[in-house]
């Protein structure tokens, strides 16, 4: 019997590769740096496009008052039938200005307001064309000089790592030598862990995986942070053209590994990892999100019943009520209680240094409150 008579459940995965195909893709990155790090040009060169051909550089009287704003660059791709629609979101005025204390504010708000877009949408009678809009990667971009994190780097990956999947690159790594890049690696991996950061964490092989996509993986966890080099300039070397920067003293060839993380950055980014990306930002920080949005409405909504109650029952509140809205009074009473010894044990377990592990915040959707949950212990509400 050929594959084409087979009738049976394992033509499954078929379907759902077929609607998938015909349907397409999203995938939203967002490119954090100050500028002159090479952002630009390092999206140009991974997704082989221009998507700042038209953008006009400010002057020095232009940047002196500019802050920190957004822009969206949106490109449709096509690989072999496959469709991608891609949205790369750009911070130009990051770092720019001489008080950078609140640099992180935009990003930050951006984000809260495409999960609270997303919610919305997701709430409503129409969800069939729901619009992911969401910020799946976030590239932070670390300037070569300097002797590790900053203090506003620091700043910005603490007030967005719960909020957003931080991969932290080196710009411009063709300024170091090979033991400079290795030494800053160690230190800026240092700075992230001693000041608990969460950037994105790659999942964990499984058993049935091939040995070459089991070393592929290790390779990839080992080049965090990615050291990286762009270029749109091709250059003949030896009879071949590359994308590379000509030097006096010779080529950085920007896809060759031992002159840069680019391949390694590249395949994490597009070939093996975008999906996962997107599940995390799905599955933890959305559903973070998700669980603060429903725990302040829930709570919105007990003080309204309680307040309609008293202003209806008038003196006679506590004894004139019927014995339905007595029990609900008593269930919100007991919601309330049971919220106030989650966050008690919350605080208790963040003392103790093992992080929070539940997702029943009572702060607002834009709180900065650090008090979120981790990949590993999701709360569905």
């Amino acid at each position: 019997m050929s594959d084409r008579d087979y009738i049976g459940f394992a033509t499954l995965p078929e379907q759902v590769h077929r609607k998938s195909v015909k349907r397409g893709f999203e995938f939203t990155l967002m490119v954090v740096g100050e500028s002159g790090l090479g952002k630009s040009t390092l999206v140009n060169s991974l997704f082989l496009s221009d998507l700042y051909q038209d953008r006009k550089i400010p002057d020095v009287s232009e940047r002196v008052e500019k802050t920190t704003s957004i822009e969206k660059k949106v490109m449709d791709i096509e690989e072999r039938g496959v469709k991608l629609r891609l949205t790369v979101v750009d911070t130009p005025g990051f770092g720019d200005a001489v008080n950078c204390e609140e640099s992180w504010y935009a990003c930050c708000s951006y984000i809260d307001e495409q999960f609270r877009q997303f919610f919305t949408d997701e709430s409503g009678v129409n969800r069939r064309n729901i619009q992911d809009n969401r910020v799946h990667c976030c590239l932070y971009f670390i300037p070569p000089y300097g002797h590790g994190l900053r203090q506003m780097d620091l700043e910005f990956m603490r007030r967005l790592h719960r909020k957003v999947n931080i991969v932290p690159v080196i710009a411009k790594a063709d300024t170091l030598t090979a033991a400079e890049v290795k030494r800053l690696k160690e230190r800026v991996m240092a700075d992230i862990e001693d000041h608990k950061i969460q950037i994105y964490q790659f999942p964990d092989c499984d058993s049935d995986e091939d040995e070459e996509f089991k070393q592929q993986d290790r390779e990839l966890k080992a080049c965090i942070p990615f050291a990286v080099v762009g270029s749109n300039t091709m250059i003949e070397v030896g009879g071949r053209k590359v994308r590379g920067r000509q030097y006096p003293w010779g080529v950085v060839e920007v896809e060759n590994p031992t002159h840069s993380d680019f391949i390694k950055l590249r395949t994490m980014l597009i070939s093996t990892h975008m999906q996962d990306l997107k599940d995390v930002t799905q599955d933890v920080h959305y559903e973070n999100f998700r669980a603060q949005c429903i725990s302040q409405i829930s709570q919105q909504a007990s003080r309204e019943r309680r307040c309609k109650l008293k202003r209806d029952s008038g003196p006679q509140f506590e004894t004139g009520i019927s014995d339905t809205d007595r029990l609900l009074l008593q269930k919100d009473e007991e919601i309330r209680r049971m919220q106030d010894m989650l966050t008690q044990m919350q605080e208790k377990l963040k003392a103790k240094g093992r992080g929070p592990v539940f997702g029943g915040q009572l702060s607002s959707p834009s709180s900065k409150s650090d008090g979120d949950i981790n990949r590993d212990s999701v709360v569905n509400v």
